[in-house]
C-alpha cells in the first residue's frame, strides 16, 4: 500500500502541475506569446523574458516550445532562442522551491478550503479558468503533501536496509556520482518528469536515507534527462527545432561537467547558505539544500554561458546541418506534427503558423498555373501540369493534417479566444483547399486546350493574363493579412481587388457572347476561355473567404 500511495501521490503531483500550467497558459497564452516576441532584443532580455515566462506558466517544456515555434518563424534568431532557453532553465527552479515548501511543513490541510474555492470558480463561467489553476494548486499540494506524509511513514531513515545500501557508497568517489547522476538521467527519461524525480530525491534526503552528495547527483542527472527527452521528440522535428533541443542539451551538460569538478565544495556553500550542516541540523531541511542548489547551479551556469551564446550557436549549427533542400521539398509541413510536445496554447500559434504557409503553398501553385499559360512545347507542358496535378494532392492533405491537428488540441481546455481562432482556422484551410481545387481546374481547362490543338487569340490570351494577375495579387493581399495581427491589416482592399475580379468576369463573359456570335473564333474556344474566366473568379471568391474567416466575419 505505500509503494501505491507513494505512485499515487506522485500522479496527483504531476496532474496538478500540469492543470496549473495549462490554465496559467489560458489566462496569459497570447500575451506571454508577444511578451516572447518583443522582449528578447538581446541575450540578457531574452534571458530575462526565459525566467519570467517559465516561472509564470510553470513548464520549461511549454517555454521551449513557445521559442522553437517562433525561431520556425523566423520572429527570432537562434541565439535569442539560445538565451530563452537559458532563462528557462531558471525559471523551472521555482518548481523546486514549491516542491521544498510543500516538505518543509504540512500543507495538506490547506488544500481542502482551496478545493472548495476552486470548485464555486469553476461553476462560475467567467473565472472557470482562475478555479482549474486552483484545483491544480491544491492537487499539487495535497500529492506533495501525501508524499511527506507517506515518507515519514515509511521510517527510510531508521531502514537498516535502506541505510546500508546507500552507505555502501563512497560518497567522495566521483564513480558514485556518476552512477547516481546517470540513475537521475534515466529515471527522468523513465517517468517523463523532472519533478516527480525531484519529489523522490527530496523523500529520500528529507527522511535522512539519501546522503546530501546523492541526492545532488540525482538533482544534476535530472537536469540532463530533461533534455535527453526533448531531443529524442525533436528527433523529427526541424532543423531549427533539432537545434534548440541541442542547444539546451549542450547547456546542461556543460554545467554538469563543471560542476563535477567543484561539487563538494559547491555543495558545502549552499549549505551554507541555508545553514544545515551534516550530522548537526535536522534532515528535513534538506529540501531546502536540494533547492537552493537547483537555483544556485542554473543561475551560475547562466552566468557562465550567457557570453557566450554566439560561440554555441556556433557549435548546434556544426553539429546539425541544415536539411537539403529536397527534403524540405518533401515534408511540406514545418511548424506542427515535429513531435515536440505541445500545449494547447502553443499548439494553436503552431497550426497558425502553418495555416499562413499553407497559404503561401497555394499561390506558388498558381504561379504554376500561370506560366502554364504560356507554355506552348508539349512535353513541358506535360510535366509543368502534373507538377500541378501533385501540388492539388498534397494541398488535400496539408488540408486534412492541420485539421487532425486543430481537432486533437480542441479536446483540450482552451480559452474562449482560442477556440475561436480554432473555428476560424478550420474554415481558412477549408477555402485555402478550394484554392488549390481551382488552380487544378484551370489546369485541367488548359490541358483540355492544348490536347484540341486550339489556340486563344491574343485579346483573350491579354484578358486571361490580366484576370489571372488580379487573381495573384488577391492570394499576396490574403498572405500579407495572414502573417501578421488582424489588428494590423486591412479588409478593404482585398475587397477592391475581389470586386474587380468580378466585374471583369462580367465584363469578359459578355465579351466572349459576343466574339462567338460574331464568329471571331468557334464554340469550343469561347467555352474554354469561359471555363477559364469563371474559374479565376472563383478562386478570387474563395481567397476573399479566406480573408474574411482570418477577420471573423
Amino acid at each position: 500500500m505505500l509503494v501505491f500511495t507513494v505512485l499515487g501521490s506522485l500522479g496527483l503531483l504531476i496532474f496538478g502541475m500540469k492543470s496549473m500550467s495549462e490554465s496559467l497558459q489560458k489566462l496569459a497564452g497570447p500575451q506571454l506569446r508577444h511578451i516572447l516576441g518583443k522582449m528578447t532584443t538581446n541575450r540578457f532580455t531574452g534571458m530575462l523574458t526565459g525566467v519570467l515566462v517559465t516561472a509564470a506558466v510553470q513548464s520549461s517544456t511549454a517555454t521551449t516550445v513557445m521559442t522553437v515555434s517562433f525561431v520556425n518563424a523566423s520572429l527570432l534568431t537562434l541565439g535569442q532562442a539560445i538565451s530563452v532557453i537559458m532563462g528557462a532553465n531558471i525559471g523551472t527552479t521555482l518548481t523546486a522551491w514549491i516542491m521544498s515548501a510543500g516538505f518543509s511543513f504540512n500543507v495538506t490541510d490547506l488544500v481542502w478550503p482551496v478545493f472548495i474555492i476552486a470548485m464555486i470558480l469553476i461553476y462560475k463561467k467567467r473565472r472557470a479558468t482562475v478555479g482549474e489553476f486552483l484545483f491544480g494548486l491544491a492537487f499539487m499540494f495535497l500529492g506533495l503533501g501525501t508524499l511527506r506524509a507517506t515518507g515519514v511513514q515509511m521510517n527510510l531513515g531508521e531502514n537498516e536496509a535502506v541505510l546500508n545500501f546507500f552507505s555502501s557508497f563512497n560518497p567522495d568517489s566521483i564513480w558514485t556520482t556518476l552512477l547516481f547522476l546517470l540513475i537521475g538521467s534515466i529515471l527522468t527519461m523513465s517517468v517523463q518528469s523532472s519533478a516527480a524525480v525531484m519529489a523522490i530525491t527530496m523523500i529520500l534526503c528529507s527522511s535522512g536515507a539519501l546522503p546530501i552528495y546523492q541526492g545532488i547527483a540525482l538533482v544534476m542527472g535530472e537536469n540532463i534527462g530533461t533534455t535527453v527527452t526533448s531531443n529524442l521528440a525533436a528527433l523529427t522535428a526541424s532543423t531549427q527545432a533539432r537545434r534548440a533541443a541541442f542547444a539546451h542539451m549542450f547547456f546542461n551538460i556543460f554545467g554538469v561537467l563543471w560542476m563535477l569538478i567543484v561539487l563538494h565544495p559547491f555543495i558545502d556553500m549552499v549549505c551554507s547558505f541555508v545553514g544545515y550542516e551534516q550530522g548537526v541540523s535536522d534532515p528535513a531541511k534538506l529540501s531546502v539544500v536540494l533547492a537552493m542548489f537547483h537555483t544556485c547551479f542554473n543561475i551560475t551556469n547562466t552566468a557562465i554561458l550567457i557570453g557566450f551564446v554566439p560561440q554555441i550557436e556556433k557549435i548546434v549549427c556544426w553539429a546539425i546541418k541544415d536539411k537539403k533542400e529536397l527534403e524540405k521539398e518533401v515534408v511540406r509541413l514545418q511548424y506542427i506534427g515535429n513531435g515536440l510536445v505541445q500545449t494547447p496554447e502553443i499548439a494553436v500559434l503552431q497550426a497558425e503558423k502553418e495555416t499562413a504557409s499553407f497559404g503561401v503553398f497555394v499561390q506558388e501553385m498558381f504561379a504554376k498555373v500561370r506560366l502554364l499559360l504560356n507554355e506552348k512545347n508539349d512535353g513541358k507542358f506535360a510535366e509543368m501540369f502534373a507538377s500541378i496535378e501533385n501540388k492539388e494532392d498534397v494541398s488535400d492533405q496539408i488540408e486534412i493534417e492541420i485539421a487532425k491537428y486543430l481537432e486533437q488540441v480542441s479536446y483540450d481546455h482552451l480559452s474562449d479566444e482560442t477556440k475561436t481562432k480554432i473555428r476560424q482556422m478550420l474554415r481558412e484551410i477549408s477555402e485555402l483547399e478550394s484554392v488549390g481545387d481551382a488552380c487544378y481546374n484551370i489546369a485541367r481547362t488548359l490541358q483540355r486546350k492544348m490536347e484540341s490543338g486550339k489556340e486563344f487569340t491574343k485579346e483573350q490570351y491579354k484578358n486571361l493574363r490580366e484576370m489571372m494577375k488580379m487573381c495573384d495579387d488577391a492570394l499576396t493581399q490574403m498572405n500579407v493579412i495572414m502573417t501578421g495581427h488582424r489588428s494590423e491589416h486591412d479588409i478593404n482592399e482585398s475587397i477592391r481587388i475581389e470586386h474587380e475580379i468580378d466585374a471583369m468576369r462580367q465584363q469578359l463573359k459578355n465579351e466572349n457572347i459576343r466574339n462567338v456570335n460574331e464568329q471571331k473564333y468557334d464554340y469550343a474556344v469561347g467555352t474554354m476561355f469561359s471555363d477559364l474566366v469563371t474559374d479565376c473568379e472563383k478562386l478570387g471568391d474563395y481567397v476573399i473567404n479566406v480573408v474574411e474567416a482570418r477577420f471573423g466575419k
